[in-house]
């Protein structure tokens, strides 16, 4: 998995990166074929915001999530994120099951 995180209107310290890179290994655990995820950090005022896009095979996720401190925006964008892969897996996985029982009933 390819990680690119950037920062508008803040810098990226490194604990910052590395909580992102934790969190997102979740994500790597419950769908392997995340190949590309391009997190955005910003603040705006007394806003934080964290937003992401998730590059799937197959699919292209994006979420976002504010908060009053980054670290919760960034715990709520990866609920977020881990509740779409989840339902884009199992889309994939009963679109399978589905032809399966059509070709069984055919036989």
């Amino acid at each position: 998995m390819q990680l690119n995180v950037t920062g508008h209107h803040m810098d990226i310290t490194q604990p910052l990166h590395d909580y992102v890179k934790e969190k997102l290994e979740r994500l790597e655990r419950r769908f392997d074929n995340v190949t590309n995820v391009h997190v955005i950090l910003s603040v705006e005022k007394e806003r934080q915001k964290a937003e992401a896009t998730v590059h799937l095979s197959g699919a292209n996720i994006f979420a976002d999530a504010t908060s009053d401190d980054m670290y919760a925006a960034i715990d709520a964008l990866i609920d977020k994120l881990d509740r779409q892969v989840t339902k884009h897996k199992e889309k994939m996985t009963d679109h399978h099951r589905n032809r399966e029982t059509i070709r069984h009933q055919v036989d």
